[in-house]
């Protein structure tokens, strides 16, 4: 492997790790409280809003609905508005965030339905505030599970990234069809392909070891 092409692949990766961390840091942001919000409205949560629940459910689901190379496309004009452009890595930034939102908060809400509503119930016996059993108990005994879910939004999302290299976004996925697939370098594509397993092996066993850490 030349050191042109080792340039471009170290390049790459790191332009495809700023896009991931950063999304997934806004869908867990952003997906974590609604996931909670979803928990709260249920018909046995806190607050007992099933209408908004449902319509909060509805929204959630119809953004996962849209495949996410038709949602690159249909987020032009709003990525174009947030970034200033919808070109590179920073811009994509934005169409990933807004399909890693959604997608972790049904991850985080499967989490939260997982704890002990006994637990719920002893603390509200005992005078817990509706804020405090959501943080000392839904989200303190989800933890684990929702570890699990950053990690596999984050493999999500990396899998996204690349397949925004299609409309300039930067990254792997970008320096694979422009320098492998359309220049027929299978060197390119081997460093690309060899690149993302190890980058998702190595996510996944930290998120493994970390999740199993927090069981204990």
């Amino acid at each position: 492997m030349s050191p042109l092409i080792l340039k471009l692949i170290l390049h790459s990766t790191w332009q495809t790790l700023e896009m991931v961390v950063a999304s997934t840091a806004l869908s867990v942001l952003l997906g974590l409280p609604l996931a909670l919000f979803m928990i709260a409205t249920g018909p046995q949560g806190l607050y007992r809003l099933p209408f908004a629940a449902r319509l909060m459910g509805m929204v959630v689901d119809a953004v996962r609905a849209v495949p996410f190379i038709i949602l690159l496309v249909l987020l032009i004009p709003v990525t174009r508005f947030i970034a200033g452009t919808s070109l590179g890595t920073e811009a994509a930034i934005v169409p990933l965030s807004i399909a890693g939102i959604p997608y972790f908060a049904r991850i985080a809400e499967m989490a939260l339905r997982e704890v002990d509503s006994g637990l719920v119930d002893a603390v509200r016996a005992m005078g817990g505030t509706r804020m405090t059993i959501i943080r000392s108990v839904l989200i303190a005994e989800a933890l684990p599970g929702l570890v699990t879910g950053v990690t596999v939004t984050l493999i999500t999302m990396v899998g996204a990234s690349a397949m925004a290299g299609v409309i300039g976004a930067g990254g792997l996925g970008d320096l694979a069809i422009r320098y492998g697939y359309q220049r027929f370098n299978t060197t390119v594509m081997f460093g690309v392909v060899v690149v993302l397993i190890i980058m998702v092996s190595l996510m996944q066993v930290i998120g493994n070891s970390l999740a199993r850490w927090l069981k204990h």
